[in-house]
């Protein structure tokens, strides 16, 4: 019998790096803190503390103040609500259900609509109101509710500090570093992304790949907001960050609109591979120049004035060096910069996102429902335990709504729920029951907590079942001084909390989330609205705002399994990305007075007459492809120059409108869309 799973070396202590210990000791130490400081301070519910501290817990300096800030304003928030609604509500309780529903679906619909603190906030401020309201229910004197909610406060306060005061004593790897070493690699990676797209074989690698750089992209803009808040250098910076993901997309778009010319380029020279190898390997020499990047573009440069194709193609390929080498540039001077740096990159606005209403309100209507419901059960059984219920509703509701897959983390909420059950039973009255003093406690509490978090992060699988057993524990341990041993409350909270997120877990299975295939539909729609209003004449959206929004819109389906809804939605993507960059580029003729300008409207009115918010009329992409190549030999034929640059403008318009000629139909999305309701 092999027992190597005894050795030390096999074991979470033996197992763990340098970083795991300092993360596992800094959490644990901190958790334990805020609950000696919250039983010193006398509080009424130490534990809440404790579960503060192990809801703050974050990698990074800047994870930890971000999300203290968006704790500490949440917790007000809801703790204000909660005194508003119980002051004026618990005569009557139908009223109180209603205001604390309402109060809820409420949050829940903002914390669905923002990102980063705001949603953290307003997602706290949900279910804090929640935590504090339901406990008063048996409260007949004002003041006791204002003493309950300042005590949920200062717990919560208490369990951020002990967390910031450890993050200070055993700091963690620096945000920044982080930040910049993701830019680094992004931008590399972004020239083996280039080397695969510029591939002529079509394969399901190509999607992930380009999923994948979009999605990791958008992933840097959390880190760089992490980073604003732990480094002051890098917050005298943000303007170039911001402009450097900015320039990351904009390369991402840039080398797939070069890819659907290279598919739609018949007869390319037969040197071009070579010449591309060659190029990659000198945009990795960390020295390199514009003048090395010319030397070895002139060997593919256009030498007929007529090939509209060639020199359409050799334009965009020089903008992409030039935009490559820009960004390397600022990257190397943000890499550089001493705290003193001053830099004036070009101005962009922050990256956009998308704001599905739909689904928000969609996610607050469940919200009210469920919380609604569990209400009426407790008003007319008037169980002792259902505050401990209606609080893991709520707090499943407003906090798992905005997940992608909501079912798969409320079942491993259940999971965590019936294991703390059981072993806090045996804790609370097999250990706790002996135990008289809280630093003897504290002494058994540390190497299981450090245990604990060791192995969520060596088991990345399991990760987030042991996070939500580190955060429950507190309230099911419920420590008070003096402590309170009851069998039959604390086997009836059990039962209560587990039947709360079973509640919450039906009320998911009968409001489902929209599936990918009805978002996929709902995004391309957006899509395609936001383009048209890209075809007037005064667009609400910058180009940088609406490639930015794009592709936000894009990486709402990165988890979705479905993957017909997944292409499709990336197709559309792309397509109108680069129609828009050819609109835009479109656009520097309307100074000309020449027939140029004619020709340019043309264009701009064939994509008007393409493309609606149901779809695509194949009547008129067809005649539109037609006229498309049909301007563009002839202005390749023509002795100005700039109008066999606009043909190759043109082609680049063709290559990019031909793939939608796979497209439904307006009339037969009409149809599919009465199937799918």
């Amino acid at each position: 019998m092999k027992l190597s799973w005894l050795e030390w070396k096999q074991s979470p202590w033996g197992k763990a790096t340098s970083g795991q210990w300092r993360y596992a000791l800094r959490n644990s130490i901190a958790m334990c803190l805020a609950l000696w400081v919250a039983f010193a301070l006398q509080l009424d519910e130490p534990t809440w503390a404790l579960t503060s501290a192990a809801v703050v817990s974050f990698p990074t300096v800047g994870g930890v103040i971000s999300k203290s800030i968006g704790r500490v304003i949440g917790s007000l928030m809801g703790a204000a609500a909660s005194i508003i609604i119980a002051g004026h509500c618990l005569n009557d309780p139908w009223l109180f259900t209603l205001f604390i529903a309402s109060w809820l679906a409420l949050c829940t619909f903002i914390s669905n609509h923002y990102q980063n603190n705001v949603s953290y906030a307003f997602a706290l401020a949900g279910y804090t109101a929640a935590i504090i309201a339901f406990s008063t229910v048996d409260v007949t004197d004002t003041q006791q509710i204002w003493d309950i909610a300042q005590a949920r406060v200062c717990e919560v306060i208490t369990g951020i500090l002990c967390g910031g005061l450890m993050m200070m004593i055993l700091p963690s790897t620096s945000d920044g570093s982080a930040l910049l070493t993701s830019l680094r690699t992004m931008h590399i990676r972004l020239l083996e992304h280039a080397e695969l797209l510029w591939q002529p074989e079509i394969s399901h690698r190509i999607r992930v790949s380009h999923e994948g750089v979009i999605g990791q992209i958008l992933t840097m803009n959390v880190l760089r907001i992490q980073a604003f808040w732990s480094h002051y250098r890098l917050r005298r910076q943000n303007n170039i960050l911001n402009f450097l993901l900015h320039q990351h997309l904009t390369l991402t778009s840039v080398i797939s609109s070069l890819r659907r010319m290279l598919l739609n380029w018949p007869n390319p020279p037969e040197n071009l591979p070579d010449i591309l190898k060659v190029l990659f390997a000198e945009l990795r020499q960390p020295n390199t120049n514009k003048y090395q990047l010319a030397k070895i573009l002139q060997k593919i440069a256009p030498h007929d004035d007529g090939d509209y194709r060639h020199r359409a193609f050799w334009l965009r390929l020089r903008h992409f060096c030039w935009l490559y080498l820009q960004s390397d540039r600022w990257l190397k001077r943000v890499e550089n910069a001493s705290p003193v740096s001053e830099f004036n990159p070009p101005k962009v606005t922050k990256l956009a996102r998308h704001t599905d209403t739909y689904e928000a309100a969609y996610n607050g209507l469940r919200t009210f429902l469920c919380i609604v419901l569990g209400c009426a059960y407790w008003i007319n059984t008037q169980w002792d335990a259902g505050s401990a219920g209606l609080t893991l509703v709520a707090i499943s509701c407003v906090l798992y709504s905005s997940t992608p897959s909501p079912i798969n983390s409320i079942t491993t909420l259940l999971k965590a729920m019936i294991v703390l059950s059981i072993t806090a039973f045996i804790v609370k009255f097999g250990l706790l029951i002996q135990i008289s003093d809280l630093w003897v406690f504290l002494c058994f509490l540390l190497p299981v907590l450090i245990t604990m978090q060791m192995l969520k992060l060596q088991n990345p699988r399991n990760a987030a079942l042991w996070g939500q057993l580190i955060v429950f524990m507190g309230s099911f341990l419920s420590l008070t001084n003096p402590p309170v041993y009851d069998y039959q409350t604390f086997i009836n909270d059990s039962l209560a909390k587990i039947a709360g997120v079973l509640l919450a877990c039906l009320a998911f299975q009968i409001l489902r989330p929209s599936s990918d295939l009805r978002k996929s539909r709902r995004l391309i729609r957006a899509l395609r609205r936001d383009f048209i209003d890209q075809l007037s004449r005064k667009p609400q959206l910058s180009q940088t705002r609406f490639e930015s929004l794009i592709y936000h819109r894009i990486s709402q389906l990165n988890q979705s399994q479905d993957q017909l809804s997944r292409t499709w939605l990336l197709r559309w993507g792309v397509v109108l990305l680069n129609c828009s960059h050819i609109v835009w580029q479109l656009r520097e003729w309307q100074t000309r007075s020449d027939p140029l300008s004619v020709v340019r409207d043309v264009c701009i009115h064939c994509l008007k007459g393409i493309m609606t918010e149901r779809g695509v009329s194949h009547q008129n992409l067809d005649a539109s492809l037609q006229e498309l190549q049909r301007m563009s030999d002839i202005l390749a034929r023509h002795p100005d120059q700039a109008a066999r640059d606009l043909a190759g403008v043109i082609w680049r318009l063709y290559c990019s409108l031909s793939q939608l000629q796979q497209a439904i139909s307006v009339d037969d999305s009409v149809v599919m869309n009465k199937v799918w309701l």
